[in-house]
């Protein structure tokens, strides 16, 4: 699970990072619904292409970074919270944007848990043949 959300959201996030880069729709940028600037724009795409490598490795490195990036974008909802219009007086954010990075960031991180949780089995714990030999 955690690999394909680290797939699913990596596009997400790359997609989002390339439309701030277009004006006029309203959606994402300055004075946008969601407003960014070209810095908060490019994080949107450095996030998307960590998820989408990490998507192509182990599901452990997936789980490890999905929940990295959620309690990075809890932490980033926290600050825009607090500033209100920005986050460390660099990139600009707006309530929408606090919401979605909250929401997000509860999101991603819950999904990396539960995966960590999944594969903290030992292996090999369920199968008759792992048992030692005497």
């Amino acid at each position: 699970m955690a690999k394909k959300s680290a797939l699913v959201f990596g596009i997400i996030f790359i997609l989002v990072g390339l439309l701030g880069f277009i004006p006029g729709h309203g959606i994402v940028g300055e004075g946008a619904t969601f407003e960014t600037n070209g810095l908060h724009d490019i994080i949107h795409l450095i996030f998307g292409l960590i998820l989408l490598i990490v998507a192509l490795k182990s599901p452990h490195a997936s789980a490890s970074t999905v929940k990295w990036v959620g309690i990075i974008y809890i932490i980033l909802a926290v600050i825009g919270f607090i500033q209100g219009d920005s986050i460390l007086r660099i990139v600009p954010v707006n309530g929408a944007d606090n919401w979605l990075h909250l929401v997000l960031g509860v999101i991603l991180a819950a999904i990396g848990f539960a995966a960590k949780r999944d594969s903290s089995a030992p292996i090999g714990s369920s199968s008759p043949t792992s048992t030692p030999q005497m």
